[in-house]
C-alpha cells in the first residue's frame, strides 16, 4: 500500500550540465516476503518514469547490492545529491493489471471545431500536454492507473494531497510534473458514477476535490458558447497542446469508439507514438509506423532510447506518398502505449493541391 509503505533506503540524485536537468531516484522497499528496489527518472519537473529492479522481493543483503550499485552507477556518471525533488513512492502492485481502462478520444478535423464551440451540447476543456493517469483511493491505499490499466507510481505531493480527501474515489486526469490535474470522476464513497451525465460527474468533482489542494486540481469547464470561442483562440495563442469537448449528456464509455464518440479531441499540432528502428550518427534515430517515417533528432537533454521502444514526436504534417514526417521533435519515450498503436492511421497527411481548391 503506498500510503503505509515506508521506503528501507532512499535517495534522490540530480544531474545538471548545459541543457540537462535531470533527476534520478531510488530506493529500497520492505515487502511481507523480503525486499524490492524501485527507481524514477527523468526531466525535473516532469513525471518521471518508473520501474523496478527486483521482480520478485529479495534478502535485503541483495537489496542493497543492487541499490548501491545503483547509487554508484548514476554518481559515476555525474550525479549528485541535492536537497529538493519530488520523490516518488512504488508500491507492490507496480505493473499489475486492475482491469480498469479509461475513455479514450478521437480527433476531429479544424473544419469540424466551430460547431461544437457554438453549440450547448458540449464542454470545454484545456487538453494538458501530460500523462493519463488514473487516481484510486480506498481506505488508505492509493494507486496510479495509467491509460493500459497498469498500476503505476505516484509522486509524493499527489499521494499526499489525495490522502486529505475523505472519501474514496476514482479520478480521470492527467499529471503533469508533480500536480494531477483531474477532469472526472468515476467512483466515490462506494458508488459507481460512470452511467451519470458527464456535467452531473463534473459537478460532483468539483465537491469533492477541495480547491486548497496545491497538487491535485480539477479541470475547469466552459460551457456557454462565447467562453468556449474566448478561451479556446487564448489557448491557441498561449501555444498550448489543444482543447477537449465533451458531450455533458454523456456517460462514461471505456475505451475508444471506432470514430466519433463523445469526448473529442482537437490539437493545435499533430503528434504520433511511433517506434524506435535504428540508431543513426549526430543523436539521430530511425522511426517508423509499420512502415519507415523519417528520421528524428534526439535533444542533449534527452538519452538516446533503445531501438525497439514506443517514443512520441510532434510534427507539422505527414507526406502522403512516404508516410514520412515533416518537421518532427522528440517529445520522449512513451511506455503506456502498445505497440499495435504506433499504426499510419495516427496520422495527418499533408492535403493534396487539388483539395484546397
Amino acid at each position: 500500500m503506498q500510503t503505509s509503505t515506508q521506503p528501507v533506503a532512499d535517495i534522490t540524485l540530480y544531474f545538471r550540465e548545459g541543457n540537462s536537468d535531470k533527476v534520478y531516484q531510488a530506493s529500497i522497499v520492505e515487502e511481507e516476503e523480503g525486499f524490492t528496489v524501485h527507481y524514477a527518472y527523468g526531466r525535473r519537473g516532469s513525471t518521471l518514469k518508473t520501474g523496478t529492479k527486483t521482480q520478485q522481493p529479495v534478502s535485503r543483503e541483495k537489496a542493497e547490492a543492487i541499490y548501491q550499485k545503483l547509487v554508484s552507477t548514476k554518481q559515476a556518471k555525474g550525479y549528485q545529491p541535492g536537497e529538493d525533488g519530488t520523490p516518488y513512492r512504488q508500491t507492490a502492485l507496480q505493473d499489475q493489471d486492475t482491469g480498469i481502462r479509461c475513455q479514450l478520444l478521437n480527433p476531429i478535423a479544424e473544419s469540424e471545431v466551430h460547431d461544437y464551440l457554438l453549440n450547448s451540447t458540449h464542454c470545454l476543456q484545456e487538453k494538458l500536454d501530460g500523462r493519463r493517469l488514473l487516481v484510486r483511493k480506498v481506505g488508505d491505499e492509493i494507486i496510479g492507473i495509467n491509460r493500459r490499466g497498469l498500476v503505476v507510481s505516484l509522486p509524493d505531493t499527489i499521494l499526499k494531497d489525495i490522502s486529505l480527501i475523505r472519501e474514496d474515489l476514482l479520478l480521470d486526469g492527467e499529471a503533469l510534473g508533480d500536480t494531477y490535474h483531474a477532469f472526472d470522476l468515476l467512483e466515490a464513497a462506494g458508488a459507481n458514477l460512470r452511467s451519470l451525465r458527464y456535467i452531473e460527474r463534473h459537478s460532483h468533482l468539483i465537491q469533492i476535490v477541495p480547491t486548497c489542494l496545491k497538487h491535485v486540481q480539477w479541470v475547469s469547464t466552459m460551457l456557454d458558447p462565447a467562453d468556449k470561442f474566448e478561451v479556446f483562440n487564448e489557448l491557441r495563442e498561449d501555444g498550448k497542446e489543444g482543447v477537449v469537448l465533451k458531450d455533458i449528456n454523456a456517460p462514461y464509455s471505456s475505451g475508444r469508439p471506432n470514430s466519433g464518440g463523445s469526448q473529442l479531441k482537437y490539437k493545435f499540432y499533430e503528434t504520433a507514438s511511433c517506434l524506435v528502428t535504428g540508431h543513426n550518427a549526430k543523436r539521430s534515430i530511425n522511426i517508423g509506423l509499420l512502415k519507415p517515417a523519417g528520421n528524428v533528432t534526439i535533444p542533449p537533454n534527452h538519452s538516446i532510447p533503445p531501438i525497439g521502444c514506443i517514443v512520441e514526436i510532434r510534427y507539422l504534417y505527414a507526406f502522403p506518398e512516404s508516410g514520412s514526417l515533416y518537421q518532427p521533435i522528440y517529445l520522449g519515450e512513451r511506455k503506456d502505449i502498445p505497440g499495435k498503436d504506433c499504426h499510419i492511421r495516427q496520422l495527418k497527411f499533408k492535403p493534396s493541391p487539388a483539395a484546397g481548391k
